[in-house]
C-alpha cells in the first residue's frame, strides 16, 4: 500500500513537472494579406532595362488569448525602372503560436525571432509565386537574420529611451 501511495505521488509529481514545462507550438500559418499591382501593364513588359527591386519588412506580434500569440511579418517588395513601378508585391504571412510557461521577458524573443523564423521561408516563397505569376522573373529573397534585427531593435529602443532620460533631466 505504501509503494502504491508513493508511485501515486511521483506520477502527481511528473505531471505537476510537465504542466510548468515550457511549450511552443505551431497552431496555425496563413497568409493575412496579399496585394499584386502592376501600375504600368502592358507597356512596362516592353522595357528592355534592368528595373531596380527594393525589400521591405516589417514583422508585428500580439497576444490573442491566453498563451496564444499571432505573429505577422510583411514583406513587400518594389521593382521600377527610373521613376516608374513596374510591380509592387505586398505579402502579409501570419501564424498562431502557443507559447506557455515562458517568462515574459523571454516570450518577446521569441515572438521577436523565432516566430519570424518559421513564416519567413512561406512569405519568400508566396512573393516569388506572386512576381513569376504576374510575368516576370521570380525574386528570391535572401535568408534573413531575425535574431540580429531583433538585436538590433531592442538597442535602438534603449537608445531612445536613454535619451528620452536625459532630455527630462
Amino acid at each position: 500500500m505504501a509503494q502504491d501511495q508513493e508511485n501515486a505521488q511521483d506520477t502527481a509529481q511528473a505531471a505537476g513537472e510537465e504542466q510548468a514545462q515550457a511549450a511552443f507550438g505551431i497552431e496555425k500559418i496563413y497568409v493575412k494579406d496579399v496585394s499584386l499591382e502592376i501600375p504600368n501593364a502592358p507597356h512596362v513588359f516592353l522595357q528592355r532595362e534592368n528595373p531596380e527591386v527594393g525589400i521591405e519588412l516589417h514583422n508585428s506580434a500580439a497576444a490573442i488569448g491566453e498563451g496564444v500569440f499571432e505573429a505577422v511579418i510583411t514583406v513587400t517588395v518594389t521593382s521600377k525602372i527610373e521613376d516608374k513601378t513596374v510591380f509592387l508585391v505586398e505579402v502579409a504571412q501570419a501564424g498562431i503560436f502557443q507559447i506557455r510557461n515562458v517568462p515574459n521577458e523571454a516570450i518577446e524573443g521569441i515572438l521577436g525571432v523565432t516566430c519570424p523564423n518559421i513564416l519567413f521561408p512561406y512569405a519568400r516563397e508566396a512573393v516569388s509565386d506572386l512576381v513569376t505569376r504576374a510575368g516576370f522573373p521570380p525574386v528570391l529573397l535572401n535568408p534573413i537574420n531575425f535574431e540580429a534585427l531583433y538585436l538590433q531593435q531592442k538597442q535602438q529602443q534603449q537608445a531612445q529611451a536613454g535619451d528620452a532620460a536625459t532630455t527630462q533631466h
